[in-house]
């Protein structure tokens, strides 16, 4: 019965942040698309757009209260993001944003890579560490088992590369296709994006043994890369 509670309470952290994660995605979209309905420019609303996202984004900074390297990496894109959004433009400069913010994420997702801090291993750390089949006590196991190591360096680089394609995508939309159009077409390509990423990383996590403590990926001797 202990193990049923706490594994449902496990699970509500994730949920919320599932859902916070859609808000973050749908609350600026209805904003953009409820002015525009309304009358309002579409350089006004995607500035009320993006005021929405930033401001969510700020009071999760607040709650966190501490600066470790994945608040820094969320301070970066919002002080960028705010940045490319207060410089005089057009439009079509506006709706560019979100990719600038997308490559800046990239490059740093593949420098990271090579250092001792991957970001996706900083992401994933929080979620999976001793849950779902993960071992415990990753400072151990990163330093005992250089493919535990390895994986992380190529889901980063997966992630960068991809954030990069994504940012290429979204400028081109930009800067060629139908306003009005262009923020509904780009939450669809962060949502799918997002999922392939998450999907590859996964199944390379079972193909590999990672995800599963008791495989043979952290068997046998081990030594420091």
């Amino acid at each position: 019965m202990k193990r049923s509670e706490g594994s449902r309470g496990s699970r509500y952290p994730l949920l919320l942040r599932g859902f916070r994660t859609a808000a973050d995605f749908l609350l600026p979209l209805a904003l953009f698309y409820g002015l525009r309905a309304a009358g309002v420019s579409a350089y006004l609303a995607l500035l009320a757009g993006t005021a929405v996202s930033l401001a969510g984004t700020a009071v999760d900074l607040v709650r966190r209260r501490t600066i470790g390297p994945v608040t820094a990496f969320v301070i970066t894109l919002m002080v960028f993001s705010t940045g490319v959004s207060l410089i005089a433009g057009d439009v079509r400069f506006l709706l560019a944003r979100g990719a600038w913010a997308t490559g800046l994420a990239g490059a740093w997702f593949l420098v990271s890579a090579f250092t001792r801090a991957p970001l996706v291993y900083l992401f994933s750390r929080p979620l999976l560490e001793g849950r779902f089949g993960w071992p415990d006590d990753w400072d151990a196991v990163w330093e005992r088992v250089p493919r535990f190591r390895r994986i992380w360096l190529v889901t980063s680089v997966a992630w960068g590369i991809a954030l990069i394609i994504d940012c290429i995508l979204r400028i081109f939309m930009a800067y060629t296709l139908p306003v009005d159009s262009v923020p509904a077409l780009s939450t669809v390509l962060s949502a799918v994006t997002t999922v392939v990423l998450i999907a590859f990383a996964n199944i390379y996590y079972q193909v590999t043994g990672a995800a599963r403590k008791w495989s043979r990926f952290y068997a046998g001797p081990q030594s420091p890369a």
